[in-house]
């Protein structure tokens, strides 16, 4: 099992090498982007509330949800085209769950944002 767990570690390191981007830096982003995400959408849910601008926390949510794809984009080098495409899909696929859960929020008590 410990060769199986060192060959996947190989291989999966060897991918930033090859494509010029740092897994542990794309992994980072990726999760280290997720309470910023999350404050970000409260702000969004209370600007509403409050009938405020909500064009700030939105582009604040944007950016969060994909900082990660934006490192792959700006840093990969000679990335194939079914990861660009990958990509894409989870981001559609991510923005349109997230959309549902931003409406529920909406939809909720307001009690639970009310400070």
């Amino acid at each position: 099992m410990a060769e199986l767990f060192e060959s996947f570690k190989i291989w999966f390191l060897g991918l930033g090498e090859n494509y010029g981007v740092n897994p542990i830096i794309f992994g980072s982003i990726y999760v280290g982007a997720i309470p910023f995400f999350t404050v970000s959408i409260a702000w969004l849910v209370r600007n509403y509330r409050k009938k405020k601008s909500i064009i700030l926390p939105a582009l604040s949510s944007c950016f969060f949800f994909i900082s990660a794809y934006l490192y792959l984009i700006i840093a990969g080098r000679n990335v194939p085209i079914w990861v660009y495409a990958v990509v894409v899909a989870m981001v559609v696929g991510g923005g349109y769950s997230t959309i549902k859960k931003v409406k529920g929020q909406l939809k909720t008590p307001e009690t639970e944002l009310n400070d």
